[in-house]
């Protein structure tokens, strides 16, 4: 067997998994993962149990991850036929709603769930501490109307796991280009001093050696990545090896980017550091060109699910999601906004702008 073939069967296991049900062995009952625990908890008599997992999610080879592979087979894809948005349910979880509009209105979907995550960050915020927080950060809102504010309510909330990819690599760059520096120079003109800004432009050229370490991109679009940004940073460094248990009461996003798209976003954030680091060695004003060649080296990967609780307000018959981190609680979307609001801050601007102006004529 070759080493690829090999590496393949290693990362995505074509052996039909085990369903663990996780019954509690105290009552029979149904077990779901509690996030301030961190152990699954009995939804009857409220037994704990520990999750035997201590080993951190590590990086694979990049190779691995740009050949194709088996699927995961311990879950399936559902579509919500009223707003589309597909979801990873596990195979124990019998029943769903959608974690985006919270209807029951979810079907079973042919396509495959894709391959199996190699770690998990836990929930660690419960249901409740993200709708406490859903509500303190949209009355912080500064043009949400007065009504919203005082009515706000998190309605259906639920948690979800959002898939990503994280990318190491060792880069060295050589680059060249042409800068511009500013400078003012002072002349006669019509018997008068009189300054002029000049630039002199001067060539660049050298190499740039990087590291990067745990790059995050998004695999998944269902949640709009400036959201995902508003609510980051996942400390995907700390993610677990993947277990089913951490899903029981959970659902996960499917993702919808290939390894090989994602990685190629990644190598894009990467470009732009790289110029940014360039760019840092000199003193100039303005960019003419600059031309970067970037070998990488050492690249890895690894595919994680991070926790997410998904939400909306409802405001006017309109409904505004919000996301919250699971692990530190942070708070992202849309509120309503309060047009008299806007006009009142724009109008407030222009008075204060006429304000300087016609200080600045009668002086």
């Amino acid at each position: 067997m070759s080493k690829t073939k090999e590496a393949e069967n290693k990362l995505y296991s074509d052996d039909s998994l085990a369903v663990s049900i996780h019954k509690c062995p105290n009552c029979g009952g149904e077990s779901v993962f509690e996030p301030k625990a961190q152990k699954l908890k009995c939804l009857y008599c409220g037994s704990l149990f520990a999750i035997n997992n201590h080993s951190l999610a590590t990086e694979r080879e990049l190779d691995e991850l740009l050949n194709e592979g088996q699927v995961w087979k311990e879950a399936e894809v559902y579509q919500c036929k009223t707003c589309g948005a597909k979801e990873i349910i596990s195979i124990q979880d019998m029943s769903h709603k959608c974690s985006f509009c919270g209807t029951s209105n979810i079907v079973k979907s042919e396509e495959l769930p894709g391959i199996e995550p190699q770690g998990i960050t836990p929930f660690k915020i419960d249901k409740m501490g993200a709708s406490v927080n859903a509500v303190k950060w949209a009355k912080k809102k500064l043009y949400a109307p007065r009504a919203f504010k005082k009515s706000v309510k998190a309605d259906n909330i639920q948690g979800i796991y959002n898939p990503v990819f994280t990318f190491d690599a060792s880069t060295v760059s050589s680059y060249n280009g042409k800068l511009g520096k500013n400078f003012t120079r002072h002349i006669y003109r019509d018997g008068k001093m009189t300054s002029v800004i000049e630039t002199r432009y001067f060539n660049i050229a050298g190499s740039q050696d990087s590291y990067f370490d745990d790059l995050l991109v998004q695999a998944s679009s269902t949640v709009p990545s400036e959201f995902i940004k508003q609510i980051e940073p996942f400390p995907t460094k700390e993610a677990v090896q993947y277990r089913t248990e951490y899903l029981r009461g959970y659902g996960a996003s499917t993702y919808n980017k290939t390894g090989k798209q994602c990685w190629e976003e990644c190598k894009s954030v990467m470009h732009d550091r790289i110029e940014n680091q360039i760019l840092k060695r000199y003193d100039y004003d303005i960019k003419v060109s600059l031309s970067i060649d970037t070998k990488y080296f050492n690249e890895q990967y690894k595919y994680i699910l991070v926790p997410v609780y998904v939400g909306h307000y409802n405001f006017k018959g309109k409904l505004y999601n919000f996301y919250v981190n699971g692990y530190n609680g942070r708070v992202g979307g849309k509120t309503p906004v309060s047009k008299l609001k806007i006009f009142f801050t724009v109008l407030s601007v222009l008075l204060a702008i006429a304000g300087v102006l016609l200080i600045v004529k009668f002086v």
